[in-house]
């Protein structure tokens, strides 16, 4: 009874890895949420919104508190100025961000430009607005982009470039060099671009997250995505924002107002009174906490025989288990679940064409809380 459009994708790997983490006592290293709460400040923000009143519908494209405060955030962290009227939109989490942005303002039959590996919303999303994917290979280890790639994928169908950075699953954070080339041809064949920033507050050793909008040229034809669950810990809340110009923001409203007309209102102004609250020293004990989670599980992995890829953000490692397993990902995550009770991603999945790129390879997330990972490092050494 699936559509056509959406049969290819069956349940999430996410989804999965999961339940077979749950049905054998694996610690859950593949989903990539905190086993810990956010600051005390946005969960006392919330109660008090939820006693005080703000429990009915939000305006559609969020609530005037918190597109202000997202605004002057943008401001403050990016030097990006933006009217909280008319270009900023609030969604259900980034995620629906992403499948409005697609169907407001993609076309059947356009195509969209992203580096694989790719977040496994980002086809489905496409399928859904009758658009295609068009992978530009990133590889292990360094993830470099080539732009001569990104050029020669180019053809008339080409409508849009969709951009994750920090990049998930690779931890990777572009450069400056990668993105003014970008910038160069998005320019040059006037598309559109769609970036998915939601870990631009975790980056590691001194590197800084720098928004493609920034660049010149670029930000009327870019429309930014973020949210507040990695950020602040709060994964289940699904309070994203988009960020553009006016009619890339309308486009996405078009789309969001039919699925799902506003987003949760009290945690829609608890949110917005963190951005407004919380100084630089709360971003810079974040980067510190999960820079010491990263070094302590690659330090692991690397002692049992992995080859672990360099993490410049996000919260995420992948790594390499060739000396370890002679099958492919999905093998190697069900053997590590049932042998060592650990749970992985197997990325491959979030290959469309180079798939043999992602066989040898098993993704770990390291946003837990320090004795999560220390217990998950007892049952990889085999303690």
């Amino acid at each position: 009874m699936i559509s056509r459009r959406l049969q290819p994708f069956g349940t999430t790997i996410f989804s999965e890895m999961t339940r077979l983490a749950g049905e054998h006592g694996a610690i859950n290293l593949s989903q990539g949420f905190p086993d810990f709460d956010g600051p005390p400040e946005i969960l006392a923000a919330a109660e008090a919104a939820i006693r005080e009143g703000d429990n009915q519908y939000a305006r559609s494209m969020g609530h005037p508190h918190l597109v202000r405060a997202v605004a002057s955030s943008l401001r403050r962290h990016h030097g990006l100025n933006y009217d909280p009227d008319t270009e900023i939109g609030i969604t259900s989490g980034a995620t629906e961000g992403i499948a409005a942005a697609m169907l407001g303002l993609l076309e059947p039959g356009d195509e969209v430009l992203v580096c694989e590996p790719v977040y496994d919303s980002y086809p489905a999303a496409a399928a859904m607005a009758g658009a295609s994917l068009v992978p530009i290979t990133l590889r292990f280890p360094d993830f470099a982009l080539d732009a001569d790639l990104v050029e020669r994928a180019i053809t008339p169908r080409t409508r849009m470039l969709l951009l994750n950075s920090p990049h998930n699953p690779t931890g990777k954070v572009f450069a400056r060099e990668e993105l003014a080339a970008l910038a160069d041809i998005c320019r040059r064949h006037d598309l559109l671009v769609l970036c998915d920033e939601v870990y631009e507050h975790l980056t590691y050793d001194g590197l800084e997250h720098r928004p493609l909008a920034a660049f010149d040229g670029m930000r009327e034809r870019t429309l930014r995505l973020s949210s507040a669950g990695k950020t602040f810990s709060v994964t289940g809340w699904k309070i994203g924002w988009a960020a553009g110009p006016a009619p890339m923001v309308a486009a996405l409203q078009a789309a969001h107002q039919f699925l799902t007309f506003c987003s949760a209102t009290p945690l829609q102004v608890a949110v917005a009174h963190v951005l407004e609250t919380l100084d630089d020293t709360f971003y810079r004990d974040l980067r510190a906490a999960y820079t010491a989670r990263r070094d302590f599980l690659a330090g692991v992995l690397t002692e049992v025989g992995f080859d672990v890829a360099p993490c410049q953000g996000t919260y995420f490692l992948l790594a390499d288990f060739t000396r370890l397993w002679d099958g492919d990902d999905l093998s190697f995550a069900r053997h590590l679940i049932e042998t060592r009770g650990v749970a992985a991603i197997p990325p491959s999945v979030f290959y469309l064409s180079a798939k043999e790129e992602g066989r040898r390879l098993a993704r770990f997330a390291f946003c837990k809380k320090l004795a999560t990972l220390e217990a998950a490092a007892e049952r990889l050494r085999g303690t």
